[in-house]
């Protein structure tokens, strides 16, 4: 009688596959042996993650638990409170009581990156879980600002360097220039002139390039091992969609507004209902510009540190490699987001900007 040794080859298969998974199912045990652990490892992530989405006043790459030493520097913090307040964001982290900073004969606290004005025992009054205490205006240099500021003299310093290759080498671009050069022809070529026109394309491409390489620098910026979240705060995406929306209103045409509030080949009575509709629909675009941008970034962030952090919870080979290998190839796409993103919110404006500018004669032609 002959066996088949296909049935030992597969239980020879299944063993060694499931080797991995005993080292995973014996990591699970030590975690479940001690729960609280794995329980304070997931905190952490979750912490740690929550204050990477906040800004930070203070600028710190790490941070050692026992000792309390932090490798980074401190940030300005610039107050209004009955005169203007200005010290150390380092006070907060110096002082007798932890995140208390006096200043003045004034006392501040420093409750999730945001500043209250409190006693020296730094005594936060509650109610439904937010703290009711007075709270000065803040006007600090904070973790956002320094990169809008880097991003700002970047852009400066590699673009006016572009103006002078073109103006010494005869319009042709040299050095870093070469690499940027291509992307400003292409904001050109291929948003601003399909979407507002030869005739008018000119008078927004400063804002229209000024637009796409700081979202871009910001996001390729946020990818870094820095830290920085500046278009994953809706402050920022609030700011940038406004500018889009106060160019699109004072520098659009008679037939812009004409088309909002009396609508051409349309019945009069629905004319008074379809106007307060088109008014509402000129804020709701820049609300979408503010909301994609800030969600996809901030929603890219999330994962990708989550992903990470599986890392520190699979305390097994196959865990941490399989997580790693992830949150590279995210990290990969990710580069392609930030690009993407940049060019959407371009694309958008430079549509917004060519409805504002749309002559009449274009309707005329399409009767």
């Amino acid at each position: 009688m002959v066996i088949s040794n296909k049935p030992l080859q597969f239980l020879f298969i299944a063993l060694v596959a499931m080797l991995p998974l005993a080292g995973f199912a014996n990591s699970t045990e030590e975690k479940e042996a001690t729960p609280t652990a794995s329980k304070d490892v997931k905190s952490e992530i979750k912490e740690f993650i929550n204050h990477h989405l906040l800004d930070s006043h203070s600028f710190y790459f790490n941070a050692d638990k026992e000792t309390g030493e932090h490798n980074g520097f401190s940030l300005p913090i610039i107050l209004w409170d009955n005169g203007l307040q200005v010290f150390s964001s380092g006070e907060f982290h110096h002082g007798p009581v932890a995140d208390v900073a006096e200043h003045n004969g004034n006392f501040y606290k420093l409750h999730h990156e945001k500043i209250y004005k409190t006693d020296a025992s730094g005594k936060l009054t509650e109610e439904h879980g937010h703290p009711t205490n007075v709270k000065p205006l803040d006007l600090s240099i904070t973790k956002s600002v320094v990169g809008i500021l880097f991003v700002s003299i970047l852009m400066f310093v590699l673009f006016r360097g572009l103006a002078k290759s073109y103006a010494k080498n005869g319009g042709i671009a040299s050095g870093a220039g070469r690499f940027f050069e291509p992307l400003v022809l292409y904001v050109r070529d291929e948003i601003a002139i399909p979407n507002i026109g030869e005739k008018a394309y000119k008078k927004y491409m400063s804002y229209l390039l000024t637009i796409f390489f700081f979202v871009f620098f910001l996001n390729i910026l946020g990818l870094t091992p820095l830290g920085f979240n500046v278009t994953g705060n809706i402050a920022i995406t609030a700011s940038l969609a406004l500018m889009t929306y106060l160019i699109t209103t004072f520098s659009a045409n008679k037939n812009y507004w004409g088309h909002i509030f009396w609508m051409p080949g349309v019945p009069t009575p629905m004319k008074f209902i379809l106007a307060p509709i088109e008014l509402l629909g000129t804020v709701i675009k820049p609300f979408s510009l503010m909301i994609r941008l800030y969600a996809n970034i901030l929603a890219g962030h999330v994962v990708l540190m989550s992903i990470i952090g599986l890392m520190f919870i699979f305390k097994s080979w196959i865990g941490s490699t399989l997580s790693f290998g992830l949150a590279f190839a995210l990290s990969i796409l990710e580069i392609l987001v930030a690009f993407l993103q940049a060019y959407i919110f371009t694309m958008l404006s430079a549509l917004y900007f060519g409805a504002g500018n749309e002559e009449h004669h274009h309707e005329e032609a399409h009767h």
